[in-house]
């Protein structure tokens, strides 16, 4: 499959809501929000870094999503999510492209790191992992992940954007 990666454009916001839908409609993780915390993010200006997969057809094939999260780790922190491939899509290196392409464009920003809350499986050919002390509230701390770009004193709890508990 060929698919370009870039930034969200306004014309894309509608589309990334529909992709965000169904790419949730089978997950077992899933709260049925996830659309609603883009939108809620992007409403707050929290969605920092928007990135969408674009096929051939310039069918918006995929997107990730990263906003800043509180700690007091220093530096600047930003959490992913969510992160959503088209069904159909789905194990053809689309999530793996996004996931690598705003990594990158953090870490030029001068960020310290991206957190998550995610399967350990996927998320650890990125170099995430569970850290000691790095905690998230109400999440088992095996899928409460980081990577650094550079490494703080000590991991400690993250807080995410209201928009992951408020959205409707």
């Amino acid at each position: 499959m060929s698919f370009v990666i870039r930034a969200e454009e306004v014309a894309d916001h509608a589309a990334i809501g529909a992709l965000t839908t169904v790419a949730f409609l089978t997950a077992a993780h899933a709260s049925g929000t996830e659309a609603a915390i883009v939108r809620d993010l992007r409403a707050a200006g929290a969605l920092m870094l928007s990135l969408v997969a674009v096929d051939a057809t310039r069918k918006i094939v995929g997107h990730a999503g990263f906003s800043p999260v509180e700690t007091e780790m220093p530096g600047r922190w930003f959490g992913l999510g969510p992160l959503s491939v088209a069904p159909g899509q789905q194990r053809t290196g689309v999530g793996s492209a996004l996931v690598r392409t705003g990594l990158a464009q953090l870490a030029d920003m001068g960020a310290a790191g991206v957190v998550l809350v995610g399967d350990p499986a996927y998320y650890g050919r990125f170099g995430f992992a569970a850290r000691p002390g790095l905690t998230c509230e109400g999440v088992p701390d095996l899928y409460v992940q980081a990577l650094a770009f550079k490494a703080p004193p000590a991991w400690e709890r993250i807080a995410f954007h209201s928009a992951f508990f408020t959205a409707k």
